[in-house]
């Protein structure tokens, strides 16, 4: 049997179809083009495009082509160069519209947000990351940069903690093995030995923080939505200012707001 090659454009792993012979390959094809279009560049040009995608270049171009006549990419008639279209919302849309955990959790997330005039959030993990699903900004908003699909490292953020913390010891050295760990700011949290312990203080006190562990002057704190299985779905987070509040006062203050809406969220069968 003829092995073909997989390839992640997030993770360049490669997973032969023997493995995995209900493997489609033109489908994967297809979505490492679009994941080449990281968010770093507005527009690609082919040969650029085959790299990051993995891909030969004349297999790019078919699939660049066909993407197009779809209508999920733009190919400008003057520079050569492709980029993504507003189709490529749609499966983002569909995604927020129809996902059960999102659908719960916006009035807790407006209220906290009403309340506290201040920045609330609700993430998933995927992988090493977590992936912002749901946000309310605050007029005093930190990060004009992060959005409704954002990704940052979960082992360097309240979310991510507090997720990892309700989870297995074993599945989440697992996940903190596999992550990249780096410190973003002097004050990032990535040695092994002391993230386990920050895993083991959060899940002790029912909620996490990260204290301009990502960004500078950014304090957030979280806690962790869990499913009827005890398995943790989802985090609620509060992010503030140090400008505005020491790491003190916004624990103080917010910790019992997201511990609450996340116990009264966890508490709601079916959010899968």
């Amino acid at each position: 049997m003829k092995t073909h090659r997989r390839f992640s454009a997030r993770t360049s792993k490669v997973v032969s179809q023997r493995e995995d012979p209900l493997l489609v390959q033109s489908v994967e094809k297809a979505f490492q083009v679009l994941i080449a279009f990281d968010g770093t560049v507005h527009s690609i040009g082919l040969t650029q495009l085959s790299a990051k995608a993995g891909l030969d270049k004349s297999t790019a171009q078919r699939f660049t082509h066909t993407l197009t006549r779809l209508g999920y990419l733009r190919k400008d008639p003057n520079t050569k160069r492709f980029e993504l279209t507003v189709k490529t919302l749609d499966l983002g849309y569909r995604y927020t519209r129809a996902n059960p955990l999102i659908n719960r959790a916006l009035p807790y997330l407006l209220h906290i947000s009403k309340s506290t005039e201040e920045t609330v959030n609700l993430t998933v993990l995927d992988d090493t990351d977590i992936i912002f699903v749901s946000r309310f900004m605050s007029r005093h908003v930190l990060n004009n940069d992060v959005v409704i699909g954002t990704r940052m490292p979960a082992y360097c953020t309240a979310p991510g903690i507090a997720i990892l913390s309700r989870l297995p010891s074993n599945e989440a050295r697992h996940i903190l093995k596999r992550s990249n760990l780096k410190a973003f700011t002097p004050y990032t949290t990535y040695r092994m030995d002391d993230l386990v312990k920050k895993l083991e203080i959060s899940a002790a006190q029912g909620y996490a923080t990260a204290f301009d562990e990502f960004y500078h002057g950014d304090l957030s704190i979280a806690a962790a939505i869990l499913d009827q299985n005890r398995w943790p779905i989802g985090a609620i987070n509060i992010a503030v200012s140090r400008t505005r509040f020491s790491p003190e006062e916004a624990v103080e203050r917010f910790s019992p707001l997201v511990v609450a809406a996340a116990l009264s969220l966890s508490q709601v069968s079916n959010l899968r």
